[in-house]
């Protein structure tokens, strides 16, 4: 019987560029920017320069560019640092179908690996559409008891987009996959109990580094078992348990329709903190913006999100900037005071602004008792002058948990705003070009030029 990695290896290498549709190209180019902009942006986080100062890591020279400095060491270890960057700040897309963060796990592979080899740009985004639909193929298979039994999806499912992505760029065989998809069956880890630390974006970067070694293990011959997955002590019986998962739906399908085209709920992040908090946010700012509500207008406000929102967002008093991208109530508490969350309000000081503090007491957060969907969230505001006002979302049909897609503007604004962190603002708009055009990029070798803040400088 054929195994279930050779069932998912076998759709893995049956994409052909030519069948990628204008949609699933288009959030291609979308992500490849995004996720670019939240590294550069993520680099100078404590998390990656922690990271960079452990003896031993990025040491080894290479061909392989950490973006956003000068410094170039091996394509593991450069992927494992990108990658802790990408997801430092917790700004990086979302997919709903996976339950997690899907670029992540793909562009800071691709990136390191294509300079190595002189991938082209067509060469990463047929690899990239590989891995997205795997990572959310397996997630279908797995989820919501994956995800509700405390796993990190971005890293125990994201593993296996990585490892697709990487066979695709290092075209191996089918065989060869397989034997990889077993391997990082056994390197999959991530526990939701260190959302808020610097452990969560470290998940992606180790996550990453093993599925490229992983897929870089095969091609040389190295071994395991293809059958990891459906194995009496594997994957599925392991990380969820028997009768919690589908492997119909995992092999159902694929690329009809294709996962980043929108089947998978694919959405960009407006705001730098958990996706789970962003439907209350965003009802928040717009029960602020219609009714004018100022924090000394407000003695209670009942924030009720869907039940899968709030056990690693349930935190009313969040004692570092991390842990506040994981506070509910700092969350929506900042999006009255300030009708926006931003990047500065998860830094220094910020989450100890007392107005917000103050408001952050007369925050009430708990599950919604009827919410059918699980991006949906309900906002209740009680004003001193008897008032109540709500705000209900009940979905984010067909919009990803991050909701309506960016305009091409807003997507400038947020790369802009994240990648003067690291480069000099005048060399960003040929980053963002270059990116944005990704699918005829010559070499990949063209786009890691314009990421070091040395030739930024020279532009």
């Amino acid at each position: 019987m054929t195994t279930l990695a050779t069932q998912i290896a076998q759709r893995i290498h049956a994409l052909r560029y030519e069948d990628i549709t204008q949609d699933a190209l288009t959030w291609t180019a979308s992500a490849f920017v995004d996720t670019v902009g939240v590294t550069l942006a993520g680099i100078q986080e404590d998390g990656p320069r922690i990271l960079l100062k452990v003896p031993g890591i990025a040491a080894a020279p290479g061909p392989a560019l950490i973006l956003g400095t000068t410094r170039r060491t091996s394509v593991l270890d450069a992927a494992l640092v990108n990658g802790t960057a990408s997801h430092a700040l917790d700004y990086d897309d979302v997919a709903g179908s996976m339950g997690g963060h899907p670029s992540a796990m793909l562009v800071p592979a691709l990136i390191p690996l294509g300079e190595s080899l002189g991938s082209s740009g067509r060469d990463l985004v047929l690899a990239y559409v590989a891995g997205f639909e795997t990572e959310c193929r397996i997630a279908r298979g797995v989820h919501h008891h994956h995800y509700d039994k405390g796993w990190h999806p971005t890293a125990t499912l994201g593993i296996f987009g990585t490892t697709a992505a990487a066979a695709r760029l290092l075209r191996l065989s089918v065989d060869q996959t397989a034997i990889a998809l077993g391997m990082a069956a056994s390197f999959a880890a991530g526990l939701k109990a260190n959302f808020g630390t610097m452990t969560k974006p470290l998940h992606v970067g180790h996550g990453i580094r093993d599925g490229l070694f992983a897929a870089l293990m095969a091609q040389q011959g190295f071994t395991a078992n293809p059958a990891a997955f459906e194995h009496k002590q594997g994957f599925l019986d392991v990380f969820n348990g028997p009768g919690t998962y589908d492997t119909a739906r995992i092999l159902d399908a694929w690329y009809d329709p294709f996962e980043c085209g929108g089947a998978g709920d694919p959405g960009l992040k407006p705001y730098p903190c958990c996706g789970s908090t962003h439907p209350s946010i965003g009802r928040m700012i717009d029960l602020a913006q219609r009714h004018d509500l100022h924090p000394d207008r407000v003695a209670r406000i009942t924030v009720l999100p869907h039940a899968r929102r709030l056990p690693h967002t349930n935190n009313p008093d969040p004692r570092a900037p991390l842990a506040a991208k994981f506070s509910m109530q700092y969350c929506v508490a900042r999006a009255l005071t300030d009708r926006a969350v931003k990047l500065s309000h998860f830094e220094g000081d910020a989450p100890f602004d007392p107005t917000v503090r103050t408001l952050m007491q007369r925050l009430d957060a708990r599950p919604h008792p009827d919410m059918p969907e699980d991006w949906g969230t309900e906002i209740i505001v009680e004003t001193t002058d008897g008032n109540r006002f709500a705000s209900r979302l009940d979905d984010y049909p067909s919009r990803g948990p991050a909701g309506d897609p960016m305009t091409h503007a807003e997507l400038w604004t947020k790369f802009a705003d994240c990648a003067e962190r690291s480069l000099p603002r005048a060399s960003l708009s040929a980053a963002f070009d270059t990116l944005m055009g990704i699918a005829a990029l010559p070499s990949i070798g063209d786009l890691t030029t314009l990421l070091q803040p040395d030739r930024a400088r020279a532009a």
